[in-house]
C-alpha cells in the first residue's frame, strides 16, 4: 500500500484538513525493513521464484526469445494498466478500456484507409478516445453514475460502435508507412521500440504519482473523498481528469497495437479490462480507492505474463489457463478485502 507523504508544510496541512494521516518518516527505519513492507518487494519475490522453477521445468523459459515475447506480450497492455491504476487510486474503475482500444485502433485505421496521414489518424483517434473518458468521466461527476454502471454502458456503446464502422469486417493496413510502424515493430539498441515506450511512460507516471503534489490529489481523493472536498480539493474535477487519462491512455495503446500488427479488428481487446483490473489489483491498489502504485501494478502484470508463459510452456490447455488468472485475481482481491477489513478494526 502506497503511504500518502507529505513533502512540504502545504501537504501536510492538507492531509491534516483532510482528516488524513501523514506516514510517519522513515528516519532510523533501516532499508531493507521498509522495502519488506513493500507489495512490490512481494511481487518481485514471487516472480523471481517463478522463474527459478520454470528454469528447471523448461530450458526455454529463460532465453533471451521467451523473456522478449513475454516483455512484448504485456507491455502495450502495461499502458492501460497506468491509465487503470490511476483511476482505481481515486476510487473508480473503467471497464470500457478494451473497447476504447479498439476504438482506436478502428478510427486510426479507417481514416489511413480514407486516405489520411497515419499519425493525424492516431491524434484524431487518440483524442476520440479522450472524448469517451470525458463522457464516463461527466456520467460519474455531474449525473452520479458509479464508475462500474458508466464504464459498463460505454463498453457496449464504444464496441458497438467500432462494429459499426467497420460492419464487423478487420481492416487491413499492411501499406501503412515504415515510420509509422516502428513504434509497433521497430528495434532500437537491440530492444522492440515498444518496450522502450512503456518503460517512459511507467518510469514518468510512476515517479509522477510518488512525487508530485497536484497526483497527490488522487490519493487525497480517494482515500477520504468528502473530507478532501472539506479540504478545498475540488474531487469532481479529480475524478473528471483521471477518468480521461486513462481512456487516452488506452487510445494512445490502441494506436500501438495498430503499428504493431498493422491491422484493425473490431473485435480485438475483448476481455482485456478483466486482465488490467487485475494486474492493478494484484499490484497491490486497492478497490476501495486511495492506495496503489505504477510499478505495482506493472508487476503484477508481469506476474500474470510470466504465469500465462510458464502454463504455455508446460502445455496446459488456453482453458485452464484462464483458471488459473482467475484464481489469482480471485485471492488478490481477498487478499485487499482483509486487508482493508483489518484496518477496519483497528
Amino acid at each position: 500500500m502506497s503511504e500518502l507523504k507529505p513533502s512540504s508544510a502545504a501537504d501536510a496541512a492538507l492531509l491534516h484538513d483532510a482528516g488524513l494521516t501523514p506516514a510517519r518518516p522513515a528516519t532510523g527505519v533501516p532499508l531493507r525493513h521498509r522495502l519488506a513492507s513493500m507489495r512490490e518487494a512481494g511481487l518481485l519475490l514471487i516472480i523471481a521464484l517463478l522463474a527459478i522453477g520454470m528454469s528447471f521445468a523448461s530450458p526455454h523459459f529463460l532465453t533471451w526469445e521467451n523473456i522478449r515475447a513475454m516483455l512484448l506480450s504485456f507491455s502495450i497492455e502495461g499502458i492501460v494498466v497506468v491509465g487503470m491504476t490511476l483511476l482505481v487510486i481515486v476510487g473508480g474503475i473503467d471497464l470500457s478500456v478494451g473497447s476504447v482500444v479498439c476504438m482506436a485502433m478502428v478510427i486510426t485505421g479507417k481514416l489511413f484507409l480514407m486516405g489520411v496521414d497515419p499519425w493525424t489518424a492516431s491524434l484524431a483517434a487518440i483524442a476520440a478516445s479522450g472524448v469517451v473518458g470525458a463522457l464516463i468521466g461527466l456520467c460519474v461527476t455531474r449525473i452520479g453514475l458509479s464508475h462500474f454502471i458508466a464504464s459498463l454502458a460505454f463498453m457496449v456503446i464504444v464496441r458497438g460502435l467500432s462494429l459499426a464502422i467497420t460492419q464487423g469486417t478487420p481492416q487491413s493496413l499492411f501499406s501503412l508507412p515504415a515510420q509509422f510502424k516502428f513504434i509497433g515493430q521497430g528495434v532500437i539498441g537491440g530492444i522492440p521500440a515498444v518496450i522502450l515506450i512503456f518503460a517512459a511512460i511507467v518510469i514518468v507516471s510512476d515517479f509522477a504519482l510518488r512525487r508530485a503534489a497536484l497526483l497527490r490529489k488522487v490519493f487525497y481523493t480517494g482515500s477520504n473523498e468528502k473530507a478532501a472536498l472539506y479540504s478545498g480539493i475540488r474531487t469532481g474535477r479529480v475524478k473528471f481528469w483521471v477518468t480521461v487519462l486513462c481512456s487516452t491512455l488506452a487510445g494512445l495503446a490502441g494506436v500501438v497495437y495498430t503499428a504493431r500488427f498493422g491491422a484493425a479488428t473490431p473485435t480485438f481487446g475483448l476481455g482485456m479490462e478483466l486482465n488490467v483490473i487485475a494486474a492493478v489489483v494484484i499490484g497491490g491498489a486497492s478497490l476501495k480507492g486511495g492506495s496503489g502504485t505504477v510499478l505495482g501494478a506493472v508487476l503484477g502484470l508481469a506476474l500474470l505474463s510470466v504465469v500465462t508463459s510458464s502454463l504455455i510452456l508446460l502445455d496446459v490447455s488456453p482453458y485452464w489457463q484462464d483458471v488459473v488468472k482467475g484464481l489469482i485475481l480471485l485471492a488478490a482481491v481477498t487478499v485487499d478485502h482483509l486487508m482493508n477489513v483489518k484496518k477496519g478494526h483497528r
